[in-house]
């Protein structure tokens, strides 16, 4: 099977100032489909792991966007934008000189663990059948409910006065790995960090190093792929990413026409592999037996 035509996941190390959208519409012409999607949108500011699939490996996206996630951030404390990122506009001003590291360890620490976390006024969250940044844009910015969120790690890697900032500015930069739940915003961390502190606080830098299994070592530039263009084989995808389940001939039969097997004890959806090593389904258990949430098979 060509690359042109294989099934199969693309994770791309999206470069700065493109969406998610535009990375997608490159690698529809690279694969030679228009059956592309990916899981899990990167703001144009950030960089790193944007895992898309192609052909029928687009059916596995849904699940991959569930899976936990790992960045690289800068938080600048002393300013507040209208994005909560460098994109938008400064709205207000406060020094951080007077910042303890005792205070931004204590508030780091109220921002870890499940919390309850406002999506920022511009991101892609739908309120009545609207998306919020196209409400904000519009002078419309909607009140969004605060959403459960679990921040696995928030750790501190350095912390710094921000270079050409004067005492008088009392600008900070803190850089951190985040490690967090699905639908976590690392705007939002920032706001909340400089929220926490009184100083405000907005994101400067943001590339995300992992998705579930895959990691920005395994990723690959636009440049690399127009290059030389493969896809992680649908089996090898699904391996990385989920659980993995052996079936026997009888088992593989019956879960690719759709039956149902005995639980495996999964909690989590299960990738299940027929004996030649192809993957013939998803499967997720529930009222004690093992049904297909996807078949490929």
């Amino acid at each position: 099977m060509s690359a042109a035509s294989a099934s199969g996941l693309v994770i791309v190390d999206k470069p700065g100032g493109m969406t998610s959208h535009d990375v997608v519409a490159r690698v529809r012409r690279l694969a030679g489909t228009r059956k592309v999607g990916h899981a899990g949108t990167l703001d144009p500011m950030a960089t790193g792991v944007l895992v898309v699939g192609v052909e029928k490996a687009t059916r596995l996206l849904g699940y991959l966007t569930l899976t936990e996630k790992e960045y690289s951030a800068t938080i600048r404390l002393g300013q507040t934008t209208s994005t909560d990122d460098a994109e938008g506009e400064i709205t207000a001003t406060a020094t951080a000189e007077g910042v303890t590291i005792e205070a931004i360890d204590e508030a780091v620490a109220g921002l870890t663990g499940e919390i309850l976390q406002v999506p920022p006024a511009v991101s892609a969250i739908k309120v009545g059948g609207q998306r919020a940044y196209k409400l904000s844009r519009e002078g419309a910015a909607p009140e969004l409910a605060a959403r459960p969120v679990t921040v696995y790690e928030f750790n501190l890697t350095g912390i710094r006065r921000v270079e050409g900032a004067t005492e008088v500015d009392g600008l900070l930069d803190l850089d951190a790995t985040v490690r967090c739940s699905s639908g976590t915003y690392i705007r939002a961390l920032a706001r909340d960090l400089g929220v926490a502190l009184g100083t405000g606080g907005h994101l400067t830098r943001l590339r995300r190093i992992r998705v579930g299994g895959y990691r920005v070592e395994d990723a690959r530039t636009l440049e690399q792929l127009a290059e030389h263009f493969e896809v992680l084989p649908l089996a090898q995808a699904a391996a990385a990413a989920f659980p993995r389940r052996d079936l026997s001939a009888d088992e593989t039969r019956r879960l690719a026409h759709g039956g149902r097997l005995a639980p495996s004890g999964a909690d989590v959806p299960t990738a299940a592999f027929a004996p030649d090593g192809t993957l013939i389904a998803l499967v997720t258990e529930e009222s004690g037996q093992a049904r297909p949430l996807v078949v490929f098979a």
